[in-house]
């Protein structure tokens, strides 16, 4: 029950601020209303006098009377707004420095919880140890590195295989082509007693298209 009483206090407490900015904006918006009324009339009465000024003179003093009374009651109520005003101002400022107040409150509340098992001595404690273990961790694989993995083969023994290989792959690549000629020039050579007979074989072709060729040109000129 004691907490529920201190809630709807806390609740109270936290609306004030709100209630009293409501009220007082009503309370503005009555004065304002007054104000524009005040300000018809003083403008009803300032005509009337102009109206008598010059054919009733008693007329136009009372209109001027009522007038200067009207302007009075306008100055306080301008005087009213301009103070009803200052105070929604002070007031909405003063709530909104408040609730800036409990965020950074809570934030700081938030920090000192995040922060609570920490120091900068331990923070220093903890990069010492990382340091230390990507350290060794470096110092380890160097070591794996450079441990030799059997027995070191010498140079020249890798030259000489390496020269077996590309022996093996040279006499492979020779039986899979075939034997080499001795001379290309030797094949373009004619063989004996084939030179006339590919000469007359040749020219014997030619004469066929020509005899054909003639044969059509006949054809195109006897249609």
């Amino acid at each position: 029950m004691w907490s529920w009483f201190g809630g709807a206090a806390a609740q109270k407490r936290k609306d004030a601020p709100k209630n009293a900015i409501l009220l007082l904006r009503g309370q503005l918006d009555m004065l304002q209303k007054r104000e524009k009324h005040l300000e018809h009339q003083i403008a009803e009465q300032d005509a009337a006098a102009r109206k008598h000024v010059n054919t009733n003179k008693n007329a136009a003093k009372a209109a001027l009377r009522r007038k200067h009374a009207l302007e009075k009651n306008l100055e306080s109520t301008s005087g009213q707004i301009m103070q009803l005003e200052q105070q929604v101002y002070s007031i909405e400022a003063a709530n909104i420095n408040h609730e800036t107040l409990q965020a950074m409150k809570q934030a700081g509340a938030a920090m000192e919880q995040i922060h609570g098992g920490m120091s900068i001595d331990k923070v220093d404690e903890t990069m010492d140890i990382l340091r230390e273990q990507h350290q060794l961790a470096d110092d380890i694989g160097s070591a794996i590195t450079s441990v030799p993995f059997g027995d070191q083969v010498d140079e020249g023994d890798l030259e000489a295989e390496l020269e077996g290989m590309e022996q093996e792959a040279m006499d492979e690549r020779m039986l899979n082509t075939g034997p080499v000629p001795v001379n290309t020039q030797l094949d373009r050579l004619p063989a004996a007693g084939t030179s006339d007979l590919s000469k007359d074989k040749t020219q014997a072709v030619e004469e066929d298209d020509e005899e054909a060729e003639l044969a059509k040109l006949r054809a195109e000129m006897a249609m």
